[in-house]
């Protein structure tokens, strides 16, 4: 009975150490949550060298521990990219200061003007390059042929003429933002 009420409580922190460490990589957190995460470790490796003869309590135990490994490489990971100054929160964060410190292209909730053409591959590649997306495939025919096909499908589903399109960067990836003219 004791090793269920265990296995209990270490679920239930892993589950707040996971908080925690979002808590502190979203910056609202001062510190690292290292107390929590030690007391979870010894946990787990206590069980880890334990012999739990009860297969429920096992499978249990195998799942919270996989969980937790899972968010130790991850947590590990973010932690080296900021190291690194690589974490991209934080570069988001530098670049926005930078632009309110410096010149301010355009307004915060300023949409970017629609492009067409060479202007739109142009916007497209160099927003690509900015994201750090691959763009060896890409050519101005390749970009014309999409805009061409979702141009024919959004006319009928639009009900217009002319469809604008205006690149757009999303979660960290390019896309193509279309309105009716």
């Amino acid at each position: 009975m004791a090793i269920d009420e265990d296995l209990r409580i270490l679920e239930a922190k892993v589950k707040a150490l996971k908080l925690e460490y979002e808590q502190y990589f979203l910056g609202t957190r001062p510190r690292e949550p290292r107390i929590t995460r030690q007391e979870v470790q010894k946990l787990v490796h206590l069980y880890s060298n334990t012999p739990i003869q009860n297969t429920a309590h096992r499978f249990k135990f195998s799942g919270i521990n996989s969980r937790f490994q899972a968010f130790k490489r991850q947590w590990d990971q973010t932690l080296r990219e900021i190291e690194a100054g690589t974490y991209r929160r934080h570069v988001f964060k530098a670049d926005l200061r930078e632009r309110q410190a410096g010149k301010r292209e355009r307004k915060p909730n300023a949409q970017p003007p629609a492009v067409s053409g060479n202007d739109l591959f142009e916007a497209y590649r160099d927003a690509a390059l900015a994201c750090g997306q691959s763009v060896s495939g890409l050519t101005p025919e390749k970009l014309q042929a999409v805009v061409a096909k979702q141009t024919e499908a959004l006319r009928g589903k639009l009900g217009c003429d002319k469809v604008n399109f205006r690149v757009a960067v999303e979660s960290g990836k390019v896309k193509l933002k279309a309105s009716p003219a």
